[in-house]
């Protein structure tokens, strides 16, 4: 696999930061993305598409992309446009799109407003709350994990964060009454350190997991819409989310190995089963 080519692209409220491994013009595009998981996410899963010209990125206020429009929360809406900008901006034609996570809800956006920008979308997992049977406990839940980040912290926050994405099953209506997670099981720091711009519990979750796709519009592109769940993963809010998007657009969830984290290597040490995911992501694309 060719190393990557870092650049940057300027976009109203932020600079991005893309990696290409390939040559643009030589080899079909697969762009793959999360949210607000950066490029740092991908490199294994890109080293089983040699064949293809793999771009991965950092969305805005993650890693090396940087805002300039301050800080605050964002929406899949503003992810969009920014991923519109990055895919015009390597000239290349429509791409395919694999997707997980936020990064699904922000291409779910994308592929609503811009299809002729995208040739396949796949849509991992995106934990979109407010689809599911139980999204009033749901976005509850949700909302909770923001207020207690504004309110304690980093540890606090991400430990309900972490409770509620590996919660089994529909979530009680009483979720949020029940005692907090402690956050050293996690080993996250109990202590509060003052900030309050993580791009996951300050920018993104509230707006990724509220928002509602516009169906009408993804319906006529459905026929290039595949929507992913994790074989380890599929009874939890993510899984359920890519089941509830399934299901409004007439389709079939495809079942990729692993759980949500499934095509990772050891970037962050939690590998899953990267060789046998990209393996099921090329029979996709190749449909």
């Amino acid at each position: 696999m060719p190393e990557p080519v870092s650049r940057t692209l300027d976009v109203p409220g932020a600079v991005l930061t893309y990696d290409v491994r390939g040559e643009l013009a030589d080899q079909p595009v697969l762009l793959m993305i999360g949210s607000p998981m950066g490029a740092s996410g991908f490199p294994t899963l890109a080293s089983h598409f040699e064949d293809r010209t793999v771009v991965t990125y950092d969305p805005r206020g993650v890693e090396r992309s940087t805002r300039t429009d301050g800080t605050g929360e964002l929406s899949p809406d503003d992810h969009a446009g920014d991923l519109a900008a990055l895919i015009e901006a390597l000239g290349a034609g429509p791409v395919d799109l694999f997707a997980s996570s936020g990064g699904a809800v922000n291409a779910l956006a994308l592929m609503a407003q811009r299809p002729d920008l995208v040739k396949t979308l796949i849509a991992h997992e995106p934990p979109l709350a407010g689809l599911v049977p139980d999204s009033e406990a749901a976005l509850k839940a949700c909302e909770d994990i923001y207020q207690t980040y504004q309110r304690d912290g980093m540890g606090a926050g991400m430990a309900k964060f972490i409770a509620i994405v590996s919660f089994e099953g529909e979530i009680p209506a009483d979720y949020t009454d029940q005692p907090a997670p402690d956050p050293a099981m996690f080993g996250l720091p109990a202590e509060d350190d003052g900030s309050r711009d993580d791009a996951l519990l300050g920018q993104n979750i509230r707006g990724c997991t509220s928002y509602r796709p516009d169906f009408d519009a993804l319906a006529k592109v459905s026929d290039r819409i595949i929507v992913g769940v994790g074989e380890e993963s599929t009874n939890q809010l993510a899984g359920r989310g890519g089941h509830a998007v399934a299901e409004r657009l007439g389709l079939t969830p495809v079942v990729f190995p692993s759980n949500h984290g499934g095509f990772l290597g050891d970037e962050y040490g939690m590998p899953g089963k990267p060789a046998e995911f990209g393996a099921k992501l090329r029979d996709v694309l190749a449909r």
